[in-house]
This record gives structure tokens, sequence and C-alpha cells, in this order.
């Protein structure tokens, strides 16, 4: 059996987060909307899941054009069976994660984030899956004292701590 592996990256639009996962039924497309809706709905965001079974389309939803465009685009070019992926404006991964992660048919979150994005993707004859991800660079040093106190900061600044 030959395998393939590569990586493919992952086109983030400037101010969105995206959300990388796996999930395992047709209904999660729904279940993925009204998850992020209830969370934040506020929040604009573009849905794509890619169905490996059936017709084997990519199903999309969301309440933006231009994310829910983009999101059917990247999930066309990872084509991994089985995956979603989010698109997030006006809000952060932290304000839905833990819906999404809590609904039924969701196996797996890869990544949850703004950095540059890789998927590392395993390719057989049967189709394609996620090995993993690689989620932003490499650590230049361990953080000090002043660091320490810009990541207090920057926490209060956004409106997450006190």
């Amino acid at each position: 059996m030959k395998i393939e592996i590569k990586a493919v990256d992952v086109n983030i639009p400037e101010n969105c987060n995206v959300i990388l996962g796996q999930t395992h039924f047709i209904k999660s497309v729904f279940d993925l909307y009204e998850a992020i809706v209830e969370s934040s709905p506020t929040m604009k965001f573009g849905i794509a899941f890619s169905e490996a079974s059936g017709k084997r389309l990519i199903r999309s939803d969301g309440n933006d054009s231009e994310l829910i465009a983009h999101a059917e685009k990247e999930a066309m070019k990872l084509s991994c069976g089985h995956s979603f992926i989010i698109f997030l404006k006006e809000g952060y991964p932290i304000n839905v994660l833990n819906r999404i992660k809590n609904l039924s048919e969701v196996c797996n979150v890869y990544a949850a984030t703004a950095n540059p994005l890789q998927v590392i993707i395993s390719e057989t004859e049967l189709g394609r899956g996620i090995l993993g991800v690689i989620d932003g660079q490499t650590p230049l040093g361990i953080e000090g004292e002043e660091d320490r106190k810009w990541r207090a900061d920057f926490i209060r600044k956004i409106g997450y701590k006190r």
C-alpha cells in the first residue's frame, strides 16, 4: 500500500481565526452552526464539512457569505473525509470551542488559531486524512519577567481578566 504524506497550508483571512476538526455525521454542519450562534450570536463565521461517503460533497453553512465560500475552498483543498473547518471573525475560538468539542458527533479538534497553519495529511488509495497540524512557529526563548507582565496586561486589555 502506498502512503503519501504532505503539508497543506491553510489560508486564514486577515482578522480571522480558524478551527479545524474531525466529525462523523452529515448532521454536523447544522450542529456546528447552532453551537456557534448560541455561544456567540454576533460572531461572523463560515463552516465547511467534507462528507466521507454517499455523494462526498463539501457541505457548508454560516452567517457570512465570504467566510462560507472561503471555508468551502479550504475544505476542498484539504479534501480529508469527515473533517470540518470553521473561519471566525469578530470573536475568538475560546468563545465557541467548548460547545464545539461537546457536540456528540465531533471526534477531534486539531487546531483553533489565527497563526499560520499547516495540516499534515496522509493520502492512500482510499482517501485522505489529517495526521496533525503545525500551528504557528517554534519558540525563540523562555519568557522573562517583562514578558509575563506583557502577557497579563494583554489578557486584561482584550477583556479576559479584570
